[in-house]
């Protein structure tokens, strides 16, 4: 995977990596999906130190979810994989219960923090798929000099609300963004009832 992409990582190749049969393989994973999930536990396993302590739980959890969407920055294919997969490796679960402890002890409610866990997951994975997608264009400097140049040169009779914003619609570090984002679902699921 990090010499050819995990385009590259499928049944059959893995099996003559590992001189067998790619029939011997299933008899740990049922498919291709499957591998992904295991490899992304793999990574996961490296997360499982946690945030250090003392922050706060609302400062903890950020900064998790912006190390698993950081991990998954450096493998952009494997974050568009895990989009439509359900990972259950032991590590992938720790790092759930990670996130759920932790909204927890937010003071939010079981059932908000069980489907916020999902959405803060799902927004850190969303998140690295996009953005890995980006940077592996070959043209994504001149796309992002595009939005730019639009916003700018946007007309106040044809797009009032962006030329209101528009000094902030393009503001902000990925990680400034980041990390608002996950705040502003955090509070959220805080508010929710």
């Amino acid at each position: 995977m990090r010499a050819e992409g995990l385009e590259k990582v499928t049944m059959r190749r893995l099996a003559a990596e590992l001189d067998t049969g790619p029939a011997s393989l299933y008899v740990y994973v049922r498919n291709t999906a499957e591998l992904h999930g295991a490899m992304l536990d793999e990574l996961v396993a490296d997360l499982e130190q946690g945030a250090p302590a003392g922050k706060g739980w609302r400062e903890q959890l950020i900064g998790e979810l912006c190390a698993f969407t950081e991990l998954l920055f450096a493998w952009p294919s494997l974050a568009r994989s895990v989009l439509v997969l359900r990972p259950s490796g032991p590590h992938y679960l720790g790092l759930i219960d990670r996130v759920l402890g932790l909204l927890l002890a937010g003071g939010v409610q079981e059932r908000q923090a069980a489907w916020g866990a999902d959405i803060l997951l799902q927004l850190a994975t969303a998140t690295a798929a996009e953005q890995g997608s980006r940077d592996e264009s070959v043209d994504a400097a001149g796309e992002e000099q595009d939005l730019a140049l639009a916003v700018a040169e946007a007309e106040q009779h044809s797009y009032p609300n962006v030329v209101r914003v528009r000094g902030e619609l393009l503001s902000g570090s990925g990680e400034e963004r980041l990390r608002w984002a996950f705040g502003t679902v955090i509070d959220g699921l805080r508010q929710a009832g």
